[in-house]
């Protein structure tokens, strides 16, 4: 009988190990959700995308800066409205807060940077350099998705990346490619992102 302890006892302490092991790999995952802002909406970027082409479209068809300045005014109001909507849904069903801890975190760091694109968006219109404004919207949205999305899953920020460096190329473009460039951004990458988010993570 003494011969059989040895295994018993090995036995033992290799199930004492993995459930150990399950434990701590429970823990961090728990600890992992509780500090990142999960309700990142995936169909509503998808949506987001969408009206983006569209606008995209439209706004190539415009024959002032004004006009072209407009719809894509409106596109970022339809955008604010479909974000801030489907945010709120996707935050409800997961009873996740917007308000506090990471979901505060995540707007706090991401305001910022769409405030100064907005000062910049005037600055640059009054001063007659419309070229230079979708360059600053992609790189400053980039920047701001890369900073909020520290406190949230990790595809965030490499979304954020992709409309740094998209933002970067525009002031090295013609002019003549804003909507395309515009559209690839905002209207590509949120459809790739988006759908990619809403598959793996919840909607």
């Amino acid at each position: 009988m003494s011969s059989h302890l040895p295994l018993r006892r090995s036995n033992s302490l290799v199930a004492i190990d993995d459930r150990a092991r399950d434990n701590l790999r429970y823990i961090r995952e728990t600890m992992e959700r509780a500090g990142s802002f999960t309700s990142v909406p995936g169909w509503g970027g998808v949506a987001l995308g969408i009206t983006a082409l569209g606008a995209a479209v439209v706004a190539s068809l415009q024959h002032s800066p004004a006009a072209w300045l407009a719809v894509w005014l409106s596109e970022a109001a339809i955008a604010v409205a479909i974000a801030g909507w489907s945010t709120l849904l996707k935050a409800r069903r997961a009873d996740d807060s917007l308000l506090s801890g990471p979901g505060r975190k995540f707007a706090l760091s991401f305001v910022p940077p769409i405030f100064v694109g907005a000062v910049l968006t005037y600055v640059l219109f009054h001063a007659g350099l419309v070229s230079a404004i979708p360059g600053a919207w992609l790189l400053l949205y980039g920047t701001g998705v890369i900073t909020g999305g520290a406190f949230s899953i990790r595809i965030v920020p490499l979304m954020g990346l992709c409309f740094m460096v998209l933002g970067t190329v525009a002031f090295f473009c013609p002019a003549g490619w804003v909507n395309i460039l515009l559209g690839i951004g905002f209207g590509g990458f949120h459809i790739v992102f988006g759908t990619v988010i809403a598959r793996s993570y919840g909607g």
